[in-house]
């Protein structure tokens, strides 16, 4: 039985990597923070350590007789005010705790990177593992703090850690209790995305990516990376199943992404907090999408039907806010609709005189 050290236990992907390393028979150690919810964690046998990735005596204690370790931890925010907390978290962490493996000489690290560190596909494209990473200039510190987390990865494999990395793409599932990587649909559900823009992003179920850690475990090949995604979606596609699935109308205004970026900077200089940042839309503008074959194929790994998993993620927001969610706007404001509308007569008339 294998001492497993787990950072990041209590977030989406870590407590259900937690829940799978536990019925594989690990003797789990997981790490901590004072204000972290640990409700994901209740009823499964583990001895919590309290340790700030950022200390390195903390990780140095933590990593005392351990086998193996799974770091879970990071921070997804695309708020350019988190940027600077965003690099410590996801970055130098990463780079701290993979220095105290190598000096400790554990067997084996499956680091959670994500597909943000191979960067988006070309338009209407899929990327795999080889693309060469290229998103630098779209200014998005959550994608750039992964890329560079991820080369310390591999750096550390050249000088000798057996660590793997694996990738997730856009994680849904049950189970988010922070709102993180499925906070778009509860916004969505709540009636908060009136208008979006043209992009695309891969959607995969948190279980199978809680098993594919445990197979890059088993059969990953140390210094190297696998993606662990699903069904590749354009925003239309997935607003329209997560309507059908909640009965919610979809957001009605769509734009091109100059035109959402120009508005959002109009907005980003008027008083108070805008709705959405440039940040957000440059990331909602890209296609996030990817192919599985080599996790598959190397791995062993097998997904989940995609349906299921917008409907666990739609049921289990329902499940917990769904009295609020009731009462929430289920059309759409007029004014919206009216701009769709007119939006398409312009492109319209447009096209015919082109």
């Amino acid at each position: 039985m294998p001492k497993t050290l787990l950072t990041g236990a209590t977030g989406f992907i870590g407590s259900h990597v937690a829940h799978e390393l536990a019925k594989r028979g690990d003797d789990l150690r997981l790490t901590v923070r004072e204000s972290s919810p640990t409700e994901a964690l209740v009823d499964l046998p583990h001895e919590a350590v309290k340790c700030d990735l950022l200390d390195r005596r903390a990780v140095r204690r933590a990593l005392a007789g351990v086998d193996k370790v799974f770091h879970c931890a990071g921070l997804v925010s695309l708020r350019e005010r988190d940027a600077e907390r965003v690099f410590e978290v996801n970055a130098l962490a990463t780079r701290l705790l993979l220095e105290e493996c190598l000096k400790a000489e554990v067997e084996r690290v499956i680091f959670t990177s994500s597909v943000a560190a191979i960067g988006p596909a070309p338009r209407g494209g899929t990327a795999d593992e080889t693309q060469v990473f290229t998103a630098g200039h779209l200014g998005i510190p959550y994608v750039n703090s992964k890329h560079e987390a991820e080369t310390e990865a591999l750096r550390m494999a050249a000088h000798g850690l057996p660590v793997v990395c694996v990738n997730p793409t856009f994680v849904y599932g049950r189970g988010d209790v922070h709102g993180g990587s499925t906070n778009l649909v509860r916004r969505f559900l709540l009636g908060r995305i009136p208008v979006y823009t043209d992009g695309a992003v891969n959607v995969v179920d948190v279980q199978d990516v809680a098993r594919g850690h445990l197979l890059a475990d088993e059969k990953g090949v140390a210094g190297e990376r696998y993606i662990l995604g699903n069904r590749n979606y354009t925003w239309d596609r997935l607003f329209a199943d997560l309507a059908r699935i909640s009965g919610v109308e979809p957001p009605p205004l769509k734009l091109a992404p100059g035109v959402a970026l120009r508005m959002v900077e109009l907005l980003e200089h008027a008083p108070g907090r805008p709705p959405v940042t440039a940040v957000e839309v440059r990331s909602a503008s890209q296609w996030w999408t990817y192919k599985n074959t080599k996790a598959k194929r190397e791995l062993g790994w097998t997904t989940s039907p995609h349906e299921d998993t917008i409907e666990a993620t739609v049921e289990w927001y329902l499940e917990r806010e769904g009295d609020r969610m009731a009462r929430a706007r289920r059309s759409q404001p007029f004014q919206y609709k009216l701009a769709a509308r007119t939006l398409s007569t312009v492109e319209g008339v447009l096209g015919r005189l082109r």
